[in-house]
């Protein structure tokens, strides 16, 4: 074929491929206007944070890296109050000194649902009772006899941490403030308080959760109260007849006053879920407490981050998507847009957010949730006693 038919064909075929792209193609410019995935060698001189913005480009990196633009650009402007979940065993492996504390110190984190082991085993801290780097390949048989706990490849001693560590906790607990019965977030505002003055007696800083937010005014719940060394020690001492009693019911309230305060005050409410399990689920039958149980007018949380490692396909809730959450009234849909899974190690993803957040974005002024509990109840207890249907059981009128 000559040159000059060849660029002739050529000619037809461009403008066969224009038409029919006009013609059968219509979002086509759409779908492929994501970033080129054509990136530039890593040289070791790079930020972490560039890092991410170009090295992070496929996969649950790159949502990791959407999560990190989701949590920075919009769940930390000045009106969204952001909830956060801890899962598994984050606070043994270092995560509350590198990275829960700093997100809480620097106003990121307004209130926070954790396991009861997590706050249990951030009582190691406080108390300065050390944790050591091991392996998991180890003869657990051996362990016990030489007076070692394992939690996977992180190590402890039992008699002088675990053990003193309970020891030092039913000292607290058997306190004056503590001798009534109460929700856990004022539980453990009064233990972060202990948990601070024995941060300050060691000469240690920033490394306790429970401390940091104490000081910060963050709200801990943790939603299976029994379920944690601390739970434990509580019920050891109700037989010697401690007069702490945790009341959960207090905390399903409460949680949900803290969202409803959120929208009713013109903002927007984030959910930021580092694992799944039962912190998952607690902090997000906020929204059917109100909707479904209390019947106020609501829509859903408004963005939504996970770092998790289960598969939806069994049906297990930590596994369970933001596009099923939706048919729970968990979820705005107008907002599914702005819902991320990263299916990963939380060790893993939760210190490169904290990162990236404190790299990128300004520090927020502290909401201080916990000296709002009171406010916000009444507000709830006003709009759910709004209803003309809604009467006390005993016949009286509702206190508000």
């Amino acid at each position: 074929m000559s040159e000059k038919k060849a660029n002739r064909y050529r000619e037809n075929l461009n403008a066969v491929s224009e038409s029919e792209q006009k013609k059968k193609c219509p979002h086509k410019g759409k779908y492929l206007s994501g970033k080129r995935i054509m990136p530039k060698g890593i040289t070791g001189k790079e930020k972490a944070a560039d890092l991410i913005e170009n090295a992070f480009l496929a996969y649950n990196s790159a949502r990791l890296r959407e999560g990190c633009h989701l949590f920075t650009d919009k769940m930390l402007q000045p009106e969204v109050t952001v909830g956060m979940t801890l899962a598994g065993a984050l606070t043994p492996a270092g995560l509350g000194c590198s990275s829960i504390i700093p997100l809480i110190k620097a106003g990121f984190v307004d209130w926070l649902v954790a396991t009861g082991a997590n706050l249990y085993h951030d009582l190691h801290f406080a108390f300065n009772y050390p944790l050591h780097a091991g392996s998991h390949q180890l003869d657990d048989t051996d362990l016990r006899s030489n007076d070692v706990v394992r939690i996977y490849d992180v190590l402890l001693g039992y008699s002088d941490c675990l053990l003193a560590t309970d020891d030092s906790l039913r000292s607290i607990l058997m306190q004056p403030e503590f001798q009534k019965e109460m929700g856990t977030t004022e539980m453990h505002h009064f233990l972060g308080k202990y948990a601070a003055e024995w941060e300050r007696k060691a000469g240690l800083k920033d490394v306790s959760v429970l401390a940091a937010a104490y000081r910060c005014g963050v709200p801990i719940f943790t939603s299976s109260p029994g379920d944690s060394g601390i739970g434990m020690n509580i019920a050891g001492l109700s037989l010697r007849g401690n007069k702490l009693s945790i009341n959960p019911t207090i905390d399903v309230n409460e949680s949900a006053s803290y969202v409803l305060a959120a929208k009713r005050g013109g903002g927007k409410s984030a959910v930021m879920l580092m694992g799944g399990g039962s912190p998952k689920n607690f902090m997000l039958q906020t929204e059917p407490q109100i909707q479904e149980v209390l019947c106020i007018s609501e829509v859903g949380q408004d963005y939504f981050f996970q770092v998790t490692d289960a598969r939806p396909d069994t049906g297990g809730l930590s596994g369970a998507t933001p596009h099923e959450a939706v048919s729970w009234g968990k979820i705005d849909p107008d907002h599914l847009p702005d819902a991320v899974v990263c299916y990963t190690d939380t060790t893993i993803a939760l210190p490169v957010l904290t990162h990236y957040a404190l790299a990128n974005h300004a520090k927020r002024p502290l909401k201080r949730l916990y000296d709002k509990r009171d406010a916000c109840m009444k507000a709830l207890r006003k709009e759910f006693f709004a209803r003309k249907d809604v009467k006390m059981l005993d016949g009286s009128q509702p206190v508000i």
